[in-house]
């Protein structure tokens, strides 16, 4: 019998009790989930300090110290993107890469107008990367990070929409934001602007629903769609885009097909080949549709599903070292936890993570179950062998003070 849990760490689970709330809405959850969720834009003064996450120290570390390649870093002035080779080089003895990030020529395109996207964020400083987690868990949709600094007095990109929602959030600098309701409302994945050059262009000519100028602690949400454009003013701006890849119904309707065209292939009449000389499939088309009909009856798309939300998203940190150590130095009253972000789902004697799916007995599931609470356990209450194994298949990992 499936036993489904109830943590905390189950995506969808506590909204706005974690980082939504505080930092990001000046509305409560339970507004903004009615109101305006995928259906308008919301504009939040003042609700948080974002320093703790992102800031100007934190664009030159990441620039000129850290090593970076291309695609995690991009560069655009007047609309137009520009070629990697422009600010990227060789760096020299031991990391001759040549698509390394060259500060220097960085620089000079960002003396020159250019805006510099960095891209990912959420692998490459870690204060975003927990914040994305966090804010990923709650809403139940995979969440990635941008910031975006643009020299005063210029913009990077024209007006456009994007394929997904996203929470503005200004770090430093102010920054004029005009917005448009959409041309295309909910676009795919897979349906761009560009799609829709004209329409867009002609719509950001109309009075805009939104224009208004963003200061450092200010948040913007748009869902996915939402034409916007936006230029610095008299100083560097800084922000930080959280792009929040929901979820649909389309989506959902992609794995029932997929895995109707599955059950399919194992059908013998289904594959047989139609008569010879046909022209026309008409009349195989009403047993074929029965036929696909009765399979797409049979098929459960939550398997795929929860395999296509598992890639979208990585788990928390593991240090392989650290790892290491608490195996080797494991006993009774070593403290570990739940790996974070790993959407862990219990469906006993089977636990399903990010990193992959562990069956346990019986007598193990109370453990297991108190461990999905995510608050630090001891190894003797959890046991020295089970914990053992949690920690090598990078379920469980060390609690730090």
């Amino acid at each position: 019998m499936s036993t489904p849990h109830t943590a905390s760490d189950d995506p969808g689970t506590g909204f706005g009790a974690g980082v939504a709330q505080p930092r990001l809405l000046g509305v409560t959850p339970e507004e903004f989930a009615e109101n305006y969720w995928g259906r308008k834009a919301l504009l939040s003064r003042q609700v948080a300090d974002f320093s703790d996450l992102f800031s100007a120290a934190a664009v030159d570390e990441l620039l000129s110290r850290r090593g970076l390649r291309t695609p995690f870093l991009r560069m655009a002035k007047d609309g137009a993107t520009l070629a990697d080779r422009s600010f990227t080089a060789p760096a020299g003895v031991g990391a001759t890469i040549g698509d390394q990030l060259d500060d220097t020529a960085i620089w000079r395109q960002f003396a020159d107008g250019a805006t510099i996207v960095l891209q990912a964020l959420q692998r490459t400083w870690a204060p975003i990367g927990e914040f994305t987690s966090q804010l990923a868990t709650e809403l139940g949709h995979p969440v990635q990070a941008n910031a975006y600094i643009t020299p005063r007095q210029n913009r990077g990109f024209d007006d456009h929409y994007d394929v997904h929602d996203v929470f503005v959030l200004q770090i430093a600098g102010s920054k004029r934001w005009v917005i448009h309701e959409p041309v295309h409302p909910d676009p795919l994945r897979d349906q761009p602007w560009t799609d829709h050059r004209a329409a867009v262009a002609e719509a950001a000519q109309g009075e805009p629903v939104i224009d208004t100028m963003l200061q450092p602690g200010d948040c913007l949400y748009l869902p996915r769609g939402w034409l916007h454009a936006a230029q610095a003013q008299d100083e560097v701006s800084i922000h930080v885009t959280l792009g929040v890849h929901a979820w649909t119904r389309y989506a959902i309707a992609e794995e029932l097909v997929q895995d109707a065209l599955t059950r399919l292939r194992d059908d013998p009449e289904a594959r047989q080949s139609l008569p010879i000389g046909v022209n026309d499939p008409a009349d195989v088309v009403d047993t074929v549709r029965k036929q696909l009909l009765a399979v797409l009856g049979e098929s459960d798309p939550a398997p795929a599903f929860h395999r296509a939300r598992n890639r979208q998203s990585r788990p928390g940190p593991l240090g392989p070292l650290a790892q290491q150590a608490a195996v080797d130095t494991l006993d009774e009253s070593s403290m570990v936890r739940l790996r974070e972000s790993l959407a862990p789902r219990l469906d006993a004697p089977r636990l399903h993570t990010r990193v992959g799916w562990l069956d346990f007995e019986a007598d193990e599931l109370p453990a297991i179950q108190q461990l999905l609470d995510g608050q630090p356990r001891a190894a003797g209450d959890i046991g020295l062998a089970l914990t053992a194994r949690l920690l090598r298949a990078g379920v469980a990992v060390p609690a730090t003070p």
